[in-house]
């Protein structure tokens, strides 16, 4: 989730185009010190590999890797998408109730993953309340989350930047599962950390052994998803109910206009000599 106070061509100049404040949600910095990957390791050649998501809201992952999702799931890895949150605040509508919005929110991710080749059945709810994640019980949502790496045992996982030599500033729910999702390797790889995983689930420790971070300050990996480009702008048109007019007054329909202006705004922001990219930090398990 993003910011939904301006109108849809706004929100797109001043949050995801990163027009706006120096501490906005990048969506595609600036490369530092590009890191060199053999090319069978690139991501865009991964094929049939566990691939693990975590996202604070349902949109996050789409906005700013929803072309490298799309990649992914065209090469046969197996994608799962974790979302700390039900996204049941973001509305001015007054008539909307946190029930309804979380049950459009819900639908409307569905509906994206849909878009990029992503199976409903591959998506994981942890269900925490729209920016209260911060006021979670952080040891029991570590556990969830070691649970979930245990569970699916992921070759790479995704998730939003905590920083490198420092923290890096993200808004609320974004802050927490950045720092919640890195604290949880070390919790998946030792047993003791949650032993009740093992009594009595039988799920074994897990090293997670690469990362990939999304919303990053200080990229140094881009994946080329010029082809599938038109997939990640008609899953983030998915989430009619972030934009307007649907954010002052909700309506499922998403005027063409919108839709065009979502389009070209991604296309710009994502452009590099010619072509469209997504940036991460990649970070290899010590």
């Amino acid at each position: 989730m993003l910011r939904r106070t301006l109108p849809a061509l706004a929100i797109l100049g001043l949050v995801i185009l990163g027009a706006g404040p120096a501490n906005a949600q990048p969506i595609s910095a600036d490369l530092v010190n590009p890191v060199e990957v053999a090319y069978a390791d690139r991501v865009e050649k991964l094929s049939g590999k566990s691939i693990l998501v975590f996202t604070p809201h349902p949109d996050d992952e789409t906005f700013s890797m929803g072309g490298t999702l799309a990649v992914l799931a065209k090469n046969g890895n197996k994608i799962t998408i974790v979302i700390y949150t039900n996204d049941n605040k973001g509305s001015l509508d007054q008539e909307m109730t946190s029930e309804r919005l979380a049950r459009i929110r819900r639908a409307e991710e569905e509906k994206a993953c849909e878009i990029l080749g992503i199976a409903q059945e591959n998506i994981v709810w942890l269900g925490y309340e729209d920016g209260d994640l911060e006021y979670a019980d952080p040891q029991r949502l570590r556990g969830e989350v070691a649970r979930q790496i245990k569970i699916h045992r992921p070759d790479v996982v995704f998730s939003p930047d905590p920083g490198a030599k420092w923290e890096q500033w993200h808004k609320t729910d974004h802050r927490m599962s950045a720092f919640i999702t890195k604290d949880a390797f070390i919790a998946a790889e030792w047993h003791l950390y949650y032993p009740q995983h093992l009594l009595d689930e039988k799920l074994q420790p897990y090293q997670v052994p690469l990362v990939y971070h999304y919303y990053s300050h200080e990229p140094n990996y881009e994946v080329d998803v010029t082809e599938v480009f038109d997939l990640k702008t008609r899953a983030a048109a998915a989430h009619v109910s972030q934009f307007e007019p649907s954010t002052s007054k909700y309506t499922p329909d998403m005027p063409e206009l919108v839709a065009k202006e979502i389009d070209k705004g991604f296309r710009e922001r994502n452009a590099s000599n010619g072509r469209l990219v997504e940036r991460f930090r990649r970070e290899v398990a010590p």
